[in-house]
């Protein structure tokens, strides 16, 4: 038996197959490279619930308008308590308090929540009143706006909706797998969200961007990311955003997000730091772990975005389950469509009873 479950098939999906020997992730028949910058949120979020979430909308944009709009009134609930924690965990409680169901009303609601959610428990945090949704807005615009204050320009609206459908699906992962287990038992879609995103917010898995940006304001400077690399090796650190269970090869969920970078028109002294730390972690890594393929992973430049849309790192993972949230979502819809209890065996090595 291979730990971590390596190499087992644990279902058969329509919606993602991440090929890490060729780098190539492929969302319900398109590539990345199709979507990633063309396609908005919500027309992904359709090709993902086609045939899974039943009475889905025609206009998904304004269904998940009104979703919004509903999901707000929790925010009135929004305890000093919640406010004391990390965002990622205000976020998990807030999403608690959702009515479950397997429906399409549950699948808009938990997949409008983070969006909302996020957008309050920042400000709130930072002494400013939350900000209601705005209907008619895009999902992404709305998201940013909720945060900031003010109405993003079209190119960052567009530059969140690149991240959101870069990281919305990718076959599965811890948290996509902990998503459908729970929904195996019939528990609901908000259940099974809850679910993914307590897998999400290990630093293992979602919470790995905000360290990048750590990373960079160490290293400072090009010049320096060299030395710097180099030391963090020597103290036995992991070097974030380097990195993947899959893939051999480079992640392209981070050249779909440098991509956005560079139509963003992002600080530029920014992008040529993190361009400059990438070369070097990957001299660095070829030259001190030659056995094993480290390449960019979706953590890297998924830190440079967020960072250049304002996006504070402490809710990174909150960004990173507005988008997840859609593909948790239609994994559990597929779940449920079989019918049947994820029940894997597992191998006892404890002690044995003695005789009597």
């Amino acid at each position: 038996m291979e730990a971590g479950l390596e190499s087992v098939i644990a279902a058969e999906t329509v919606l993602s197959d991440v090929d890490g020997e060729a780098g190539r992730l492929v969302l319900r028949g398109a590539t990345l490279e199709d979507l990633a910058g063309v396609a908005d949120f919500e027309s992904v979020c359709t090709r993902l619930w086609a045939g899974l979430v039943p009475d889905l909308p025609v206009d998904l944009r304004a269904a998940l308008g009104d979703a919004r709009v509903r999901v707000w009134e929790e925010v009135s609930r929004l305890d000093a308590g919640l406010l004391d924690l990390p965002p990622v965990e205000g976020l998990r409680a807030l999403m608690a308090r959702l009515p479950d169901g397997e429906d399409a009303d549950a699948a808009l609601r938990i997949t409008a929540a983070p969006a909302v959610f996020t957008g309050a428990l920042l400000r709130r945090r930072a002494g400013r009143p939350a900000l209601a949704p705005d209907p008619s807005a895009g999902h992404a615009a709305d998201l940013l706006r909720m945060i900031s204050g003010e109405a993003p320009s079209a190119g960052q609206a567009a530059a969140l909706d690149a991240y959101l459908v870069t990281v919305i699906d990718h076959g599965l992962n811890a948290s996509t797998f902990a998503a459908r287990v729970t929904a195996s038992t019939r528990a609901g879609l908000v259940s099974a969200a809850l679910a993914g995103l307590s897998a999400l917010k290990g630093p293992l898995h979602g919470g790995a961007p905000g360290p990048v940006i750590d990373m960079l304001d160490s290293i400072g400077t090009p010049a320096n990311a060299r030395t710097w690399l180099e030391a963090a090796l020597d103290r036995g650190d992991r070097l974030m955003g380097f990195g993947h269970r899959v893939y051999r090869v480079r992640d392209p969920r981070a050249d779909a997000l440098k991509a956005a970078i560079r139509r963003l028109g992002a600080d530029e002294g920014r992008l040529a730091l993190g361009e400059a730390v990438e070369a070097a972690a990957l001299g660095v890594l070829r030259s001190r772990k030659p056995d094993r393929p480290l390449d960019t992973n979706v953590e890297f430049y998924t830190a440079l975005l967020l960072e250049a849309l304002g996006i504070p790192p402490e809710a990174f993972t909150c960004i990173f389950a507005a988008g997840r949230v859609a593909g948790w979502t239609a994994h559990a819809r597929e779940q449920i469509a079989t019918g049947r209890l994820i029940r894997p065996q597992s191998v006892y090595v404890g002690p044995v009873p003695m005789a009597a």
